[in-house]
């Protein structure tokens, strides 16, 4: 169908509806491809993160006694770890709105190309078959538009509230495996950072295998 004889049976309302689309759909798909590149560098640096933000507090930890230093270790990894659920949650409302109203966007400016449609050929006096379907049937591209805005907002929401959810779990296990190396060392000295890293590795890859057991 060519563009033109559609944007002919168009008012204002219905153009409106249709740069609207526009503006959503480029706003979900640059949003979604940044989201989902940033959620998956933050999957792969949130445990070093961790581990090196509890080694900088060692000079801190030496002059504590056992108590003080978990609390101090432990207000660090929650301070982190909230810094990584910001992370991961911006932008992804932009997609959430896009995936929730650009089909009813789509569907209001169906009913309104109809209307307009409909009012045109009354005022012409000319309701064959012919006349009516064009229009209406052109009317119903909005909701299709609608629908090709909503489907990759929705799919890139999906995918990235999966990443963030990995990075969630990575930051909590690697934050008590932390909490577990300073309760066994008896607060003598700050966690073995070799033997924690080694552990997160471990924990990575196990993270890596099932993520590609779950996807076959």
């Amino acid at each position: 169908m060519d563009f033109a004889e559609y944007w002919q049976y168009t008012d204002g309302v219905t153009k409106f509806l249709f740069f609207t689309l526009l503006a959503l759909s480029v706003a979900s798909w640059f949003t979604g491809i940044i989201r989902l590149y940033q959620s998956y560098q933050l999957k792969k640096a949130v445990a070093g993160d961790l581990v090196r933000a509890v080694d900088l507090q060692s000079t801190e930890l030496e002059s504590l006694s056992s108590a003080e230093r978990k609390t101090v270790i432990e207000q660090t990894l929650m301070q982190q770890i909230s810094r990584y659920r910001d992370k991961g949650e911006q932008g992804m409302s932009i997609l959430g709105t896009t995936a929730a109203i650009a089909p009813f966007i789509g569907l209001f400016g169906t009913v309104w190309g109809i209307f307009h449609a409909l009012h045109s050929i009354g005022q012409s006096g000319q309701a064959g078959l012919s006349q009516v379907a064009g229009p209406v049937g052109e009317a119903l591209i909005m909701t299709g538009l609608g629908l090709a805005v909503a489907l990759p907002a929705v799919i890139f929401y999906n995918i990235a509230l999966r990443l963030n959810r990995r990075t969630l779990y990575v930051a909590n296990d690697t934050a008590y495996g932390l909490l577990r190396e300073t309760a066994k060392q008896g607060g003598v000295s700050t966690p073995d950072t070799k033997q924690t890293i080694a552990q997160v590795n471990k924990n990575k890859s196990y993270v890596g295998s099932m993520s590609a057991s779950t996807a076959g």
